[in-house]
């Protein structure tokens, strides 16, 4: 027993760096938002306790608070399952044995590098309704393009085309469980006298299903976490035009760095950090319904 104790003394000395490092920036502020959320704490001066006031707001008075969830939810409910059905048909057709394969690969993979400002300003070229490259293609085939980016009808279409443009972090995570798929099962079905589609629907998506329940979950609390192209995108930053790219983060953030109600921005981020919770606690839920795992479900 001694030296288990020295053992474990040894193992909590190695990652007490880590363990400080949890404790002072990442436990610490969470436990400071959850107290913040009750009061009217405006980041300068002010830090008072005021009870659900703030949650009662949120629910009961601010019409914007609605507003950013139903346009966040817009987004998640259509871009996590575009984006998880591109990536799988990206990498079944980059998962062929042809000449040249691996570069088609890197090409497809690029987007998945190039992330920031500089992205969200090069789709605003191609998305604009005048001379961007996109309506000058539709053109070509006598079709109208709408207005994207100025239009509140095609805001949040606009953001999720561009996110199926760099599915290829994605794909190469499917490719990798493509590739794993062992070959005796497809031997087998040939045997059996399966088709292709009935070798992909039995064999090939049911081995890839952790990958698919991974690949959802941290696609689904990303696409909540939506901020950036909002704000880049939108032409004042606040989510216009008629507030339909004002995704929750990015009313948070306004909210909190704008209006310098931080109380009520921790308290937004609280109830945000509920509901990415109860989707998480779902989705593992009713995951061994669907979800196989080659070495069984243990």
């Amino acid at each position: 027993m001694k030296k288990k104790y020295k053992d474990n003394l040894a193992g909590y000395f190695f990652i007490s760096p880590w363990i400080f490092g949890f404790l002072v920036f990442t436990l610490g502020p969470i436990l400071f938002s959850l107290y913040a959320s009750f009061t009217n704490y405006n980041i300068t001066s002010q830090m008072d306790f005021i009870g659900l006031d703030n949650y009662q707001r949120l629910f009961q008075e601010d019409e914007l608070f609605y507003t950013s969830m139903m346009n966040t939810l817009y987004f998640v409910l259509f871009s996590v399952p575009l984006t998880t059905i591109g990536a799988i048909l990206l990498s079944l057709m980059l998962n062929q044995d042809v000449p040249g394969m691996r570069v088609f690969r890197t090409i497809y993979y690029l987007p998945a590098v190039l992330s920031g400002v500089g992205v969200y300003l090069l789709w605003m070229q191609l998305l604009d309704p005048s001379t961007g490259l996109v309506n000058t293609v539709l053109g070509f085939f006598g079709i109208d393009g709408p207005n994207w980016l100025l239009d509140p009808a095609w805001t949040k279409p606009s953001l999720i085309f561009m996110k199926l443009w760099s599915v290829g972090g994605s794909m190469l995570l499917y490719l990798a469980s493509l590739q794993g798929v062992s070959k005796s099962l497809y031997e087998a079905a040939d045997i059996d006298g399966a088709n292709r589609f009935q070798k992909f629907f039995h064999i090939t998506l049911p081995m890839i299903t952790p990958i698919i329940f991974f690949d959802i979950i941290t696609s689904t609390i990303g696409a909540f976490q939506i901020f950036q192209e909002a704000y880049v995108m939108s032409s004042d930053g606040a989510g216009s035009p008629g507030n339909s790219l004002l995704f929750y983060n990015l009313y948070m953030w306004l909210k909190a760095f704008k209006a310098f109600d931080m109380g009520y921005a921790m308290a937004m981020s609280w109830i945000l950090f509920i509901i990415v919770l109860i989707i998480t606690i779902i989705n593992l839920k009713i995951a061994p319904r669907w979800v196989h795992y080659e070495g069984g479900d243990e």
